[in-house]
């Protein structure tokens, strides 16, 4: 199947999360266009839409919203995973607005949410994202789980491949 991963990365960090979901679902036998959400004009020729986003100050980037908002309707008619990366020291669910990414979710028809610890280098953040960073008082390093990306990129892969051939996608929606 052909798949679009989109990624909203401000310090590449979730952006490596969105090639090791590439390489896996690739590995896999899917062809995978992995872009950067402001890259997307549309999903047409797409069978399935990852979507994904740092998280900062509680919220996905912009570029990763607008992409949600500006395809909502074609979304819906694919089959949607989206993911977050969040602060270093705790999985994105805990930094994410959740109200938030789960109105995003809904309105784009996402079969699941995953979210996934981040990596922290301070000497690439700007001074306000330091200062947001030291109230959140999170631990320097790489806390990313890679594995667990691959076993995430795994279920999607199996969901893909349990899909009967003959079906639309459309049909497949929860």
């Amino acid at each position: 199947m052909r798949i679009l991963l989109a990624v909203a990365s401000r310090h590449q960090g979730t952006w490596e999360i969105g090639e090791v979901a590439a390489a896996r679902l690739r590995g896999r036998g899917h062809e995978v266009d992995l872009r950067a959400p402001e890259e997307v004009a549309g999903v047409t020729g797409y069978g399935a839409v990852l979507l994904g986003s740092a998280v900062y100050t509680a919220h996905w980037l912009p570029a990763a919203r607008d992409l949600a908002d500006r395809c909502a309707d074609d979304l819906r008619g694919r089959l949607v995973w989206t993911f977050s990366s969040g602060l270093a020291t705790q999985p994105a669910n805990s930094a994410n607005s959740p109200l938030e990414v789960a109105a995003l979710c809904d309105r784009v028809g996402a079969r699941g949410h995953r979210s996934f610890r981040g990596r922290l280098d301070r000497s690439v953040l700007s001074f306000t994202e330091r200062a947001i960073i030291a109230g959140g008082r999170a631990r320097e390093g790489d806390h990313r789980d890679m594995g667990a990306v691959a076993a995430w990129a795994d279920e999607i892969a199996d969901a893909l491949d349990s899909l009967p051939a003959t079906v639309p996608l459309a049909a497949h929606r929860p």
